[in-house]
């Protein structure tokens, strides 16, 4: 084992994009490849999804614009990967390329920009998390926003990164190729309204499947993080994991979201608003259910820990292997 070894992969992708991230003027000048994936799902959805009354022929027609993105994506990954391995140390342009595809510096500045927001005025605040939630923000109080920024940072450490690495770790760059196309769709058309309640569900459906392992890890990640201010706090993480996830509606979601509720003493879900609909969502955690500004910061610690044992774990299971 070298630091020149390939499988070092995902410990070279996590470090690069924690430190550098996608380049803002790069973003500007040709897009970011989620974002090319999400032009090629509008443009199967405006083709294919023109029956969503239809439920049989509308799911038919979701699977097969799922097959198609799955797909492009694959052939497009798998003749990236080849050509890496054609260069010397192409891993190394691997990685890099991977590393586009997992949003760990990007989301911890969504979360700080909750939280400086806040400083600000609530308004800010509420403009803020509302770029990383879908609930309603505009009647959201201090502690609202606050709790939403927070449940936010924890679904999407899951299958925003750890998700990503998982299959890139797994099945190299076309599996983490393949991961965001299907997780990317799932946000787009994996919506139970009229429009995509039968077009999007094999999306949705196959998301909550491939985002099933990342989600145990990263309750366990949580709690080997909260390891750091005392074992109860680490044991508090794991026994509401166990006790609270599968309160959630979704298979994955509750499983970072309780484990983080655990680790800072504080108690998630509760009654929210999604385009004008009214949700009353279990609670997860028995800790504290009013939110302070605070709270942010000891959340992006808690995140930023996490994020330092996920690349321990990178390498070791490099130098084992």
């Amino acid at each position: 084992m070298t630091l020149l070894d390939p499988l070092l992969q995902p410990a070279l992708a996590l470090l690069t994009d924690r430190f550098l991230g996608y380049p803002r003027l790069l973003a500007s000048q040709i897009g970011h490849p989620v974002q090319w994936m999400g032009w090629f799902i509008s443009y199967l959805d405006s083709k294919l999804n023109t029956t969503p009354h239809v439920r049989n022929l509308a799911r038919v027609n979701g699977l097969l614009a799922l097959f198609l993105l799955i797909s492009g994506v694959w052939a497009v990954s798998v003749i990236i990967h080849l050509l890496c391995q054609l260069i010397p140390y192409g891993f190394v342009l691997n990685a890099l390329l991977a590393s586009t595809l997992i949003a760990q510096k990007s989301l911890r500045e969504h979360v700080k920009a909750v939280g400086q927001g806040l400083n600000v005025s609530l308004a800010q605040g509420r403009a803020a998390v509302s770029h990383i939630v879908g609930r309603d923000t505009r009647n959201l109080d201090v502690s609202g926003v606050v709790k939403a920024a927070l449940e936010s940072l924890a679904e999407n450490t899951a299958d925003g990164i750890v998700a990503p690495i998982f299959w890139y770790a797994i099945l190299g760059l076309p599996g983490l190729a393949i991961y965001k196309a299907i997780n990317t769709a799932d946000s787009m058309i994996g919506h139970k309204t009229f429009q995509y309640q039968h077009f999007g569900w094999a999306a949705a459906r196959c998301d909550d499947l491939v985002n099933l392992p990342a989600s145990r890890l990263t309750a366990l990640l949580f709690a080997a993080a909260a390891w750091f201010k005392g074992k109860q706090h680490a044991q508090n993480a794991l026994r509401m994991a166990w006790r609270d996830a599968s309160k959630h509606r979704s298979p994955n979601a509750g499983w970072p979201e309780a484990a983080m509720a655990g680790a800072l003493g504080l108690r998630f879900g509760g009654p929210r608003d999604y385009d004008g609909e009214y949700v009353n969502l279990p609670y997860m955690g028995d800790g504290r259910d009013h939110f302070l500004r605070q709270d942010i910061d000891l959340g992006l610690k808690l995140y930023d820990r996490a994020m330092w044992v996920l690349l321990a774990a990178a390498i070791t299971l490099a130098v084992v292997l």
